[in-house]
């Protein structure tokens, strides 16, 4: 019987991954952990960007979204241009349709608005849970982050351990700027969500998303009624 290779250290693979570009980071993860390396993409500016990295240099890195059933048409034309645009198919993982018609039921279409914790609830249901799915068996989560989007994300390192899904999170564009992220998108003629012309940075669900104003910080525009500093919805948090 062939022992199973052992899973590298948390500073063993964050120093081999030093100092390397992108692709040949994202290519470098998808050798050594074969069929076990996914990417989640919103469709927004970052993850189109690493769409195009992983896409266009053929790399074999499964690319899934999360469809919460309350997403905008614009999120929706930008992900059949991207699937027409590289000939992918783009993976969709939907909320528990049990979960859903209860919470719309028993709360209705709005209760994100009466608490943070029906809020919370709602993310769960439409986000966490077929995210827990997603990545069930997998050794590597791919993600859009950036330091600059917010101070939670300052704090965070390119590779991390995530315990509660028990493998490592990527962030190949950690260190780069939004004027880097646009130019890139412009440079390469990338498909995008026509919304972030209108003022939208981080766009999720349309009845938790609103444009930013000049000024407001990345994450203003996600949950704006919320009195709180930490604009997570539980995707990322610690």
């Amino acid at each position: 019987m062939i022992a199973e290779p052992s899973t590298p250290t948390l500073d063993t693979l964050a120093e081999q991954l030093r100092g390397q570009d992108p692709v040949t980071a994202l290519r470098a993860l998808a050798e050594q952990f074969p069929g076990q390396v996914v990417f989640s993409t919103s469709l927004g500016y970052e993850d189109q960007v690493i769409t195009d990295l992983i896409l266009a240099n053929d790399i074999p890195i499964r690319i899934f979204t999360l469809d919460t059933g309350r997403m905008f048409s614009e999120t929706y034309s930008v992900w059949k241009k991207t699937n027409d645009r590289y000939g992918a198919k783009i993976e969709a993982y939907f909320p528990k349709q049990e979960s859903v018609e209860s919470l719309m039921t028993g709360k209705g279409p709005y209760s994100m608005y009466d608490s943070v914790e029906n809020r919370k609830e709602c993310c769960f249901i439409r986000k966490i849970e077929p995210l827990n799915r997603a990545l069930a068996g997998q050794k590597i989560w791919i993600t859009g982050i950036r330091a600059e989007q917010s101070p939670n994300r300052q704090t965070m390192t390119q590779l991390e351990w995530d315990d509660s899904h028990n493998l490592f999170k990527f962030h190949p564009l950690m260190d780069w700027t939004f004027e880097q992220v646009k130019q890139y998108i412009k440079d390469r003629n990338v498909p995008y969500n026509p919304l972030h012309d209108r003022g939208f940075v981080s766009i999720g669900c349309q009845p938790c998303t609103r444009a930013i104003q000049p000024g407001e910080d990345f994450r203003a525009g996600r949950w704006w009624w919320e009195d709180n500093s930490k604009k997570e919805c539980g995707l990322h948090a610690k």
